[in-house]
């Protein structure tokens, strides 16, 4: 186990109340392994991958849990120490690249002070090592681009870019926060097929932050559902495209849109609103949008329930671990 985050909480104080954006989550990454993690705008995926990075900002802060690396509590390190795993041992592709890299520094020299700041090269082997993993990330002429700023670049290239920085000093553990939003389908496709020969080539682990579950189902090992905060469900992702559990999930599922689809329904759209962050229903927190919602299920939070390895948070199936999904 690469990665094991533990009941991990993450407010927001602002002055109209706290803001739980992470609710008491807990998950594990394997190494070599690809999570990937789904849900809505404000679901809490970003947060938890900023958590991780311990780069978040006030009036943000971790209350309560753990987030465990090689058994090593990243809540616990000095800021020196976590800046000497970040970009190192553990890094990240953020989600917009224009706004993540410097407009006044050429690429070259970006991603050379990541390599000068992790490993001990001169210089002349940083920019070696520059031009080689822009090579790898498939940036053409990558010796006269490494001269370019990010201006001059396609937003397919400076994604490119961004990745070809975070895999310089070989990660163990790579976040990618949305790596194919506002990119057209073929370099999307391209840029999927480049985290996984990244993967294989490093033996990295990769967690995957998306709302795009083609994606997912093109990509990812394993798969977690996020929603206001919370894990709803979370299973490899055959079980969960062939046998999703949780109504969220079978929501999300079946508003993606199917090429083959002959008959004039409308797309299927999950029904309301994601609920006000600072004034959460008190069961679950998808009881007024599900289809199947009961009267518990606005006053309860249903507990995250394992059945033969695929968890889920609904009281539908509340006590079917021992039976298995048969037995429901």
């Amino acid at each position: 186990m690469l990665l094991e985050v533990k009941n991990l909480t993450t407010e927001f104080k602002l002055k109209r109340g706290i803001v739980k954006a992470v609710d008491n989550i807990s998950f594990t990454i394997d190494k070599g392994e690809i999570l990937a993690i789904v849900g809505e705008s404000g679901s809490g995926k970003s947060v938890t991958s900023l958590s991780i990075m311990g780069l978040l900002q006030n009036p943000g802060r971790i209350t309560g849990g753990e987030i465990l690396y090689n058994s090593q509590d990243l809540n616990k390190l000095s800021r020196k120490e976590l800046q000497k795993l970040r970009g190192n041992k553990i890094s990240m592709i953020f989600q917009e690249p224009m706004t993540s890299l410097n407009p006044v520094w050429r690429i070259k020299d970006q991603i050379m002070e990541s390599i000068m700041t992790h490993m001990n090269l001169s210089k002349k082997e940083a920019l070696a090592r520059t031009i080689e993993m822009l090579n790898t990330v498939g940036i053409p002429s990558a010796a006269q681009r490494a001269n370019d700023y990010p201006h001059q670049m396609s937003g397919g290239m400076r994604q490119r870019v961004m990745t070809a920085m975070a895999l310089a000093c070989e990660p163990e553990l790579l976040i990618a926060d949305e790596p194919t939003t506002a990119l057209d389908v073929t370099i999307q496709a391209q840029i999927l097929e480049l985290l996984y020969r990244m993967r294989e080539k490093f033996h990295m682990a990769v967690m995957l932050i998306t709302h795009d579950l083609g994606v997912v189902s093109e990509a990812a090992d394993r798969v977690i559902v996020m929603y206001c905060g919370k894990i709803m469900e979370e299973a490899d992702v055959k079980s969960l495209f062939s046998q999703p559990l949780h109504p969220y999930t079978v929501g999300l599922l079946q508003s993606i849109p199917q090429i083959d689809n002959e008959s004039d329904e409308r797309l299927y759209m999950i029904k309301g609103m994601v609920p006000n962050p600072l004034n959460m229903p008190s069961g679950c927190p998808f009881s007024d949008r599900c289809d199947q919602s009961m009267e518990r299920c606005t006053k309860e939070m249903p507990e995250l329930q394992d059945i033969n390895g695929h968890k889920v948070r609904c009281f539908l199936y509340e006590g079917t671990e021992e039976r298995g999904l048969c037995g429901k």
